[in-house]
């Protein structure tokens, strides 16, 4: 899985690695982190893009993310495309969780899934608040889920 920085510089190294430094690096500056996992898609012609971000929020200090991206030609229905992302971020999410709670780092998994039903996205909103939250992680949803509905989506659209 490649990551990079929201400038586009590319991460040479491995994604635990990367976090690792950078939370010991933030802490050496007196930081107190969160992190936030959030995925988005967007479907253009035959083609589904996916972007994961993992979002360090700094107290009353901005924040800053890393990005992965991928695409897939495989069709799939609103339902199935909302869970896909989610599945990314828990992926994520759990190959991070150990470190982050070795440095006591909260973390949040947020889905790009609207609450009010009048949205189409809503029909996946049980099932992946389940999923999310039998996996031991914090569920946001929109509108509360800024890593998935404007970090990821600002890299997607």
């Amino acid at each position: 899985m490649t990551w990079k920085k929201f400038s586009g510089e590319p991460i040479r190294q491995p994604i635990l690695d990367e976090v690792s430094g950078t939370i010991a690096r933030e802490y050496a500056l007196g930081n107190k982190l969160k992190v936030c996992i959030g995925t988005d898609s967007q479907v253009k012609g035959a083609i589904t893009e996916f972007a994961t971000v993992i979002v360090f929020v700094r107290e009353k200090k901005g924040g800053f993310m890393y990005i992965h991206q991928d695409r897939t030609t495989q069709k799939m229905s609103i339902k199935e495309r909302m869970l896909a992302e989610v599945q990314r971020s828990i992926e994520t999410a759990y190959s991070l969780c150990d470190l982050l709670d070795r440095y006591n780092v909260d973390l949040e998994v947020h889905a790009d899934i609207n609450t009010n039903p009048m949205f189409k996205s809503n029909q996946a909103l049980h099932d992946a608040m389940g999923y999310i939250l039998s996996m031991g992680f914090v569920f946001k949803a929109k509108p509360e889920a800024f890593a998935s509905s404007a970090c990821a989506n600002k890299v997607v659209q």
